[in-house]
């Protein structure tokens, strides 16, 4: 029978918690089954509200320690979750994915109970894709930080059980699924602890925040061993403060070795945001004595804010040695929120539906509706004897002070009764911007209760993430449009890189944009429409998006047209769509496509596509005609991809993502070259008319509401 503390489940809504998450990876190959497989969470998009965040974690590779840099740099692809690139985060409560030679064990949080279990997935292909195996052991308090190590040719994990009062060991049954109690090492409350094998030693270094006194950084004990098994000898110097100053670092993650030398992980506690993993180089290391230095180990810090998985905060790190592929990796988690974030926001929220009930009532005092006296008898002190004549004196002066109170208030109401006369022109319009303002604050309130935490996540495919590169054709008289665009959309979570085809003028230098993500201004030799989808090799991801430099839309609307790309990689998934029917073909406005129940078009000006696909097919000999068309009309460039694209296959082309909302920043500009609607609408009529002589028909008309995701109405 299995252990009791081996209770093998998932959570139905398990996510990595914010308490201590030690993603402790163990790279090693075990020629043992790994048992049956557990269910998978569902493909999700969000995780389950947490007043402590909604954590992740994000896979680095580097030929250092130092050196690390997030997956999505190394262009790995997975065709499995239409990944290309895969992105960070590698981990998150909505994964599904296939299944190794490395595994993550962390923290995860029951969501009825909040109590934290410990989970495991593992990762086939060197950390690009990673399967969830589901909670692995499961006790009665709570459970976290899950050290892994291996000794003897046996696995072992310490994970921190403070809440049980001892630190305890547990081996390995049925790696990784199976676990049981090798024995309790330590009967202190140890949080963050780990083992490292050191110059002959073993070495258990850990915080004890229950003393007395113990800081919240939590400063660090050390206790010695000549075996993980054996018994465990405290240092002489315990407590120790990790720095010369006094100031002390928990571990933030697992020790470990390069050139020599040993290097210790450790976090800063307490704050609610900001990146706080440290490192140090630990300069002695012997029973009586204990000196370790900060070094230098930087992290691209995101700066795309919530809408980055780990843009608020990260307060772990794993990082090891992988053989396989003479790299290292490392595991980080990270938080796209602080801590207590939603509890925030609802009490805001809260705050602000007291103060429009406050004003309700004073708008009701001021037009008269509301007539409130407060009876002064309610203060009026009690005559009987008493016999602790103290307490009757202190009881008639507190009762005095009311009585003052109570009748100042009853001045003020009458005072302010009827002050609004609302039958005059003058009152209603006190009164109407006085609601007005009640509805505005009750709008923030029910933003700040029920609107989330401002987050506009991506979109994952089979648990998986992947980037995209937004292009955008402009010129010089249109830089202020891109000044805008920029800034906006590179906070977006899935782009990866903007690139600005400069058709005309002079270009902008690098600190003229403000951007989150790099920006690639590259300049063109001649002007034309055509430049829009020329080939290039510089480009890292397979999607683009290629989008007007006048046109706005929320993030989240890139997402969605991102996720159905990744579902229809063949296609052109565009927000602006059109049906070209009739003979001769003509161009007309979205309306007529509703009207007409379907479209066979979308615009390019916002479309996603494949690049090495859309491009060359632009580029092709038999498009040379269609490229000319465009020369001498200065138009049609997307009209000519969408027959290519017909040509090429007799199923649908092309897929439609309504969005949110989007504004047309060209109406403001008076640059934009359709800014003549009707002539912009016929010189495109003629375009479809000789391309539908050279490349036949577009596809069969695409019904509004077809895909079944909601988002093509």
């Amino acid at each position: 029978p299995r252990p009791a503390t081996q209770r093998r489940r998932l959570h139905p809504a398990a996510y990595l918690s914010a308490a201590a998450t030690l993603l402790a990876l163990v790279a090693a190959a075990f020629s043992r089954a790994l048992g049956p497989r557990f269910p998978s969470p569902p493909d999700a998009r969000r995780c389950r509200p947490d007043p402590d965040g909604s954590w992740s974690a994000g896979v680095f590779l580097g030929d250092s320690p130092f050196a690390l840099k997030p997956i999505e740099h190394w262009g790995i692809s997975a065709d499995a979750g239409a990944a290309w690139p895969v992105a960070n985060p590698a981990v998150t409560c909505a994964d599904v994915a296939q299944g190794g030679g490395i595994y993550m064990f962390f923290e995860t949080k029951n969501p009825v109970t909040s109590q934290g279990d410990i989970a495991a997935a593992v990762s086939k292909d060197a950390g690009a894709t990673w399967q969830q195996l589901g909670v692995v052991l499961d006790e009665e308090w709570h459970l976290s930080y899950p050290y892994v190590f291996s000794y003897n040719s046996k696995v072992y994990m310490m994970p921190e059980s403070s809440k049980n009062g001892d630190l305890r060991l547990y081996r390995a049954l049925d790696f990784p699924l199976k676990w049981t109690l090798e024995k309790v090492l330590l009967e202190k409350p140890l949080v963050d602890s780990v083992i490292i094998n050191f110059r002959g030693s073993y070495w258990l270094i850990g915080s004890d925040l229950s003393s007395y006194g113990a800081k919240q950084n939590g400063e660090l004990s050390i206790w010695y061993s000549s075996s993980p098994l054996a018994p465990w000898n405290p240092h002489r110097h315990n407590t120790i403060g990790s720095m010369d100053n006094g100031s002390s670092f928990r571990n933030g993650g697992r020790p470990f070795v390069y050139d020599g030398d040993l290097y210790r992980i450790g976090k800063q506690s307490g704050g609610v945001s900001g990146h706080s993993i440290k490192v140090f180089r630990v300069e002695i290391l012997t029973a009586n004595e204990y000196k370790e230095i900060e070094v230098p180990f930087v992290f691209d810090k995101p700066r795309k804010g919530r809408n980055a998985w780990n843009g608020a905060r990260s307060h772990h790190l794993d990082v090891q040695w992988l053989p396989s592929s003479q790299l290292w990796i490392g595991v980080m988690d990270g938080d796209r929120v602080s801590s207590n974030d939603s509890v925030h926001r609802l009490t805001i929220g809260y705050m602000f539906y007291g103060v429009t009930l406050l004003l309700v009532l004073l708008l009701g005092g001021l037009i008269g509706a509301i007539r409130c006296t407060i009876p002064l008898r309610w203060c009026v002190p009690h005559t009987e004897k008493r016999d602790d004549f103290f307490h009757s004196k202190q009881q008639f002066f507190l009762k005095y002070k009311l009585s003052s109170l109570f009748s100042s208030l009853n001045k003020l109401g009458s005072l302010l009764g009827g002050r609004i006369n609302y039958r005059t022109w003058k009152g209603r319009v006190y009164v109407v911007l006085v609601i007005l303002v009640l509805i505005f604050l009750t709008c923030l309130g029910t933003h700040c209760i029920y609107g989330g935490n401002g987050a506009e996540e991506p979109y994952p495919i089979k648990g998986r993430y992947s980037q995209f590169t937004l292009l955008t054709m402009t010129y010089d008289a249109r830089l202020w449009n891109l000044k805008m665009f920029v800034e906006h959309y590179s906070k977006c979570a899935s782009v990866r890189e903007i690139v600005v085809i400069w058709n005309k003028g002079r270009p902008p230098v690098q600190n003229e944009l403000k951007s989150a993500v790099p920006v690639r201004v590259r300049v063109e030799d001649k002007n034309t429409l055509n430049n829009r989808f020329n080939m290039d090799e510089k480009i890292k991801t397979r999607a683009v998006m290629e989008l007007d430099d006048d046109i706005m839309m929320p993030c989240d609307d890139l997402e969605r047209g991102f996720k159905v790309w990744r579902e229809h990689p063949d296609r052109i998934v565009g927000y602006y769509p059109r049906l070209a029917e009739g003979t001769p073909l003509e161009y007309r406005n979205e309306r007529y496509a509703r009207q007409q129940g379907g479209y066979n078009m979308v615009l390019t000006g916002a479309a996603f596509m494949d690049h090495g696909l859309a491009f060359e097919r632009y580029w092709s000999k038999k498009a040379e005609v269609g490229r000319k068309m465009v020369d001498s009309f200065f138009n049609c460039e997307d009209v000519l991809l969408n027959f290519l694209f017909a040509n090429a296959s007799s199923m649908s082309t092309v897929e439609y993502v309504k969005p949110a909302w989007a504004i047309d920043m060209s109406k403001f500009s008076g640059v934009a070259i359709s800014r003549n609607t009707q002539a912009h609408y016929h010189v495109r009529s003629k375009c479809l008319a000789k391309f539908s002589e050279v490349y036949g028909n577009l596809t069969a008309k695409r019904l509004f509401s077809s895909r079944g995701d909601g988002w093509d109405v």
